[in-house]
């Protein structure tokens, strides 16, 4: 069996001979998000059944393909639909996708996701720019044996998203009129929702918004020497006390409307990049 190093120059490799760029941004696109993928200048779509070693993307709402061009005059590849926990796929499957985007010529990982608010002050639609993070999926990518080629053996979590980067965001987005929010972002393994008192233990330990993803690629990316910008869509409001059953339909028509703030925003992001 192919070990880790051997298996992303595989699927690098496989890339390359369909799209010959390099990328300096690498972008995943969470549950109704799939829009933006429709702004990048395309030089090659990429179906994941056709890159080695890469899962296969399961949920209704990801288009399960590579989008590989420019975005705002940036090259781009960009993952139209990710991998989670929950699907099945291990942690390392699940981050498979980073360390090949890095392999490919990455130096920033912007991720977005679908996201339940539980910050009272949060309004459905909301985009919170995510400035940390909290892992309860109860399992790590990095464990087992690390290889010093990928990353550090104990890489420092002290500034998981890029200050840099989420200043940029914001400003960006004032002067677009957006607004947004910054907060925690937490992961949890899923697949089913939250029960009303689990709500208020995450919020009680400081998270803003919850979800399954985005976690896992971040350790992933920083454990690479990534910088990071991530964002959150509020696609459904977890307030303990008014907490309602959760309508899919509901969460993709918001994650859309979301999506197409930014659809402005990340492009704008990408123009001004350092």
């Amino acid at each position: 069996m192919l070990g880790l190093s051997a298996q992303i120059d595989e699927a690098a490799a496989s890339i390359r001979r369909t799209w010959n760029g390099t990328p300096r941004v690498g972008l995943i696109l969470g549950t109704g998000l799939g829009a933006l993928a429709g702004q990048i200048e395309q030089e090659a779509v990429i179906s994941y059944g056709d890159i080695p070693h890469f899962p296969t993307s399961t949920v209704e709402s990801h288009a399960g393909q590579l989008v590989c061009g420019t975005l705002a005059g940036v090259s781009i590849v960009a993952m139209e639909g990710r991998f989670h926990y929950y699907e099945g796929y291990s942690m390392q499957q699940v981050t498979f996708p980073v360390r090949v985007m890095k392999a490919l010529g990455i130096d920033i990982l912007i991720v977005t996701n679908a996201a339940g608010g539980m910050n009272p002050q949060y309004q459905l639609g909301d985009l919170m720019i995510i400035e940390d993070q909290i892992n309860l999926l109860g399992d790590n990518p990095l464990i087992g044996v690390n290889d010093d080629a990928l990353g550090p053996r104990f890489p420092d979590m002290c500034e998981p998203y890029d200050h840099r980067l989420i200043e940029l965001a914001r400003s960006t987005a004032l002067d677009l009129g957006i607004q947004t929010q910054q907060g925690v972002f937490v992961a949890v393994a899923g697949p089913n929702l939250e029960t009303r008192a689990e709500y208020r233990m995450l919020r009680l330990i400081g998270a803003d918004c919850v979800g399954m993803s985005t976690v896992p690629e971040c350790i992933v990316a920083k454990h690479a020497g990534l910088r990071v910008l991530g964002f959150s869509i509020v696609t459904d409001l977890c307030l303990p006390d008014s907490l309602e059953p959760v309508d899919l339909p509901k969460i993709l028509k918001v994650a859309a409307s979301g999506g197409e703030r930014l659809s402005q925003l990340i492009p704008k992001v990408l123009e001004t990049l350092d």
